[in-house]
């Protein structure tokens, strides 16, 4: 049956409002309140102060949350104006609405706003969006690629694997607290620091040209080496061991960094340039 009438019958249909309870105020909650007509075609959506008219056929084509309301299978109530109160954010409804309305949308480029859609998508039990918003997400979490990855070794064969799998010279820090034997000095742990940020500060400037990696596992406390064609080739060791009066204390040295300046720069320098070639 249309929507659309006219003539004599249409304005002696009966009104569809429901009276007024007694006892309440305007603007309470169940104030002007009515049931949305079986044969209306057109829907005015109040979602979270958001409006939107659409159609039934929208909001029943697809298998939804949306599709259990409006199918008549239910009563739906509307204010005095004629408007279906849905309490839920309106941010992303409309793309919700165009979904149903097309069976696709463009996605938003912000990862957050992606997972709000997604929400929404499960709240309104819309397949297709949600599937679409979740391999979105897949993809954007598989093309986050780190600025700088170190790995960090936890075997001496992991440790030739990785060696072994790469052309590039490595540096290598070794720092494991937990191997001294003795009481340290009072600037040990200062130094200690400094060698850890060190590393981190070469590793971000060259980890394009230089393998890096760290060690948690060694048996020396602090000790940095150098490797090429997956052999050691320098090591620089930065602890002591300092003989004080009926005890002994272990002194990690400061960074070296005349020393370990040089040996980078030495490494660099063997590290020829990819040049890049192409066809006729």
């Amino acid at each position: 049956m249309s929507a659309e009438a006219s003539g004599p019958e249409a304005a002696e249909a009966p009104s569809l409002e429901v009276p007024k309870p007694s006892g309440l105020e305007p603007g309470s909650a169940a104030y002007g309140l009515k049931p949305l007509t079986t044969n209306s075609k057109y829907v005015k959506l109040n979602v979270g102060g958001s409006l939107h008219y659409t159609t039934l056929r929208t909001l029943t084509g697809q298998d939804t949350m949306l599709k259990a309301m409006f199918s008549g299978r239910a009563e739906v109530l509307t204010d005095a104006g004629g408007w279906v109160l849905i309490d839920r954010s309106g941010r992303h409804f409309g793309t919700i609405l165009n979904y149903l309305r097309d069976g696709s949308v463009p996605l938003p480029e912000s990862t957050r706003e992606l997972g709000e859609l997604l929400g929404e998508a499960r709240y309104y039990l819309v397949q297709g969006l949600i599937e679409d918003c979740q391999l979105a997400l897949q993809q954007k979490r598989e093309n986050l690629s780190p600025l700088c990855l170190i790995p960090t070794v936890t075997s001496p064969r992991e440790e030739q694997q990785l060696l072994a799998s790469t052309s590039k010279p490595v540096v290598k820090l070794l720092h494991n607290r937990s191997n001294n034997k003795y009481s340290y000095t009072s600037t040990s742990d200062d130094n200690l620091l400094k060698n850890i940020e060190l590393f981190d500060k070469l590793a971000l400037r060259f980890h394009g040209r230089l393998l890096f990696l760290k060690d948690v596992l060694g048996d020396e406390i602090c000790c940095w080496s150098f490797y090429g064609q997956g052999r050691k080739i320098a090591e620089v060791c930065c602890t002591s061991i300092v003989y004080a009066t009926e005890k002994k204390q272990t002194k990690i040295l400061p960074e070296h960094c005349k020393r370990l300046e040089i040996k980078v720069n030495k490494m660099l320098s063997k590290v020829q340039p990819t040049v890049m070639t192409s066809g006729p």
